[in-house]
């Protein structure tokens, strides 16, 4: 494997793409108000930070990202968090809304939004062009990935990741020679190629690609004026790479020591949020957030200590196999294996378990709450009793196939706050 320093020069002459302007409907109430990069995540993060921090951390200074739904809480959130890069140093994290540069339409697919913003990377002149998904979970050096495309000489890179075949129908699935070479392209197929040698298993594609620039806007060029093309990345452009026998690889993603698969989420629906937030809780969590050498980077309110106050009998402030982020307030309440995001505060005598429940929540006494999702600034009242009776939720609330309420302020009768 390529060292970071190894690869500097390489990082430090390529641009970032991150796209940013899905709708994540999936996501249900949690997108309603705001795009899905922007969502909440792990205790005080925003799902853009991941694949930001995987930039500044790999050495990549130079970044773009992609709007175009619902953009506001991501630009407010990019501009508090992202706006220390010095411009003078050729560093940047900016914001590419649709602008209908090159026409009257908003953005048509994954490879169009690129499109786009064609003078952009046109003026920035980098020698690769990083394309990445703004609303995935994952540690990745993007420096080694350069690495593994410049050693090949590739035309483009995939990173890709095994996974199970009944998974593998929502992800576009790679075939590949010895050398890691892609021979076959197919996105969201019905029935996937399973890896040689492992029958249960395909190779997926994670949605990051590594391109040379030339190539890329050659491509994009191309794809514009073909006929019935969707001009998006997985459907369209590369199994075209693939089909024209352009020099099209597999990097196969490892954790940051090079061991293993790394670890990576794509939290596309309520289920696998929450799932992958109350993993975070674990002993020994898939995800280190306290890793010192690669910090996820972010910004966050100025926040007191989290405080848990009461320790009578029948009223203690206690949290178990919890994350409870600074400003929050258990006040007499018991807290199990949950996360909870800045300023919640949970009153006397309240039970919460299995919950995600993000910022400025205020929870009433005598809540008994299982298995949801809070979303920011809800008002529960005294004596709610949430996730124990599915009839009643189902007429309330937004639930998952697995069971997982969302509690919005919208199903509550309230107004939604004006905190992004």
């Amino acid at each position: 494997m390529y060292s970071k320093r190894f690869v500097s020069l390489l990082t430090r002459d390529t641009l970032a793409l991150v796209l940013a302007g899905g709708r994540g409907t999936r996501l249900g109430g949690l997108t309603s108000h705001r795009v899905k990069p922007a969502v909440p995540f792990g205790g005080k993060y925003r799902l853009i930070d991941f694949p930001l921090s995987n930039c500044m951390n790999s050495g990549i200074r130079r970044a773009g990202v992609l709007t175009q739904y619902k953009a506001h809480s991501l630009i407010g959130h990019l501009g508090d968090a992202w706006s220390f890069l010095r411009r003078e140093f050729n560093e940047f994290v900016e914001v590419l809304p649709a602008q209908q540069r090159t026409g009257p339409g908003w953005y048509e697919g994954t490879a169009d939004a690129v499109y786009q913003n064609i003078e952009v990377i046109q003026a920035h002149a980098p020698q690769f062009v990083l394309v990445l998904g703004g609303d995935h979970v994952y540690k990745m050096d993007y420096g080694v990935m350069l690495g593994y495309h410049v050693d090949r000489e590739a035309d483009v890179t995939v990173g890709c990741i095994e996974v199970p075949l009944d998974e593998a129908r929502s992800f576009g699935v790679m075939a590949t020679d010895e050398s890691g070479r892609v021979g076959g392209f197919e996105e969201k197929p019905m029935h996937p190629t399973p890896i040689p040698g492992k029958p249960g298993y395909a190779l997926s594609s994670m949605g990051i690609y590594v391109f040379n620039t030339d190539y890329l806007l050659r491509m994009l060029q191309e794809d514009r004026t073909k006929s019935g093309s969707t001009h998006d990345f997985g459907k369209d452009l590369l199994p075209t790479a693939v089909a024209d026998g352009h020099r099209v690889y597999a990097f196969p993603f490892q954790d940051l020591q090079g061991n293993s698969q790394g670890y990576w989420r794509d939290v596309g629906n309520l289920d696998s949020y929450w799932k992958a937030n109350l993993e975070l809780t674990d002993v020994t969590p898939p995800l280190d957030l306290y890793d010192n050498a690669w910090p996820i980077w972010t910004y966050q309110e100025q926040a007191p200590p989290a405080k848990f106050v009461f320790d009578e009998k029948d009223r203690r402030g206690t949290a178990l196999d919890s994350m409870i982020a600074g400003g929050c307030i258990l006040s007499g309440a018991t807290v199990r294996h949950s996360l909870l995001f800045p300023f919640t505060r949970v009153e006397s005598n309240s039970d919460l378990r299995e919950c995600v429940v993000l910022p400025k929540v205020h929870i009433g006494p005598h809540c008994r709450i299982r298995r949801a999702i809070v979303e920011s600034g809800c008002r529960i009242q005294a004596g709610e009793v949430i996730g124990e009776d599915p009839e009643r939720d189902h007429k309330r609330f937004e639930v998952s196939e697995e069971g997982i309420v969302l509690v919005t302020p919208e199903s509550l009768g309230q107004e939604l706050p004006g905190a992004r």
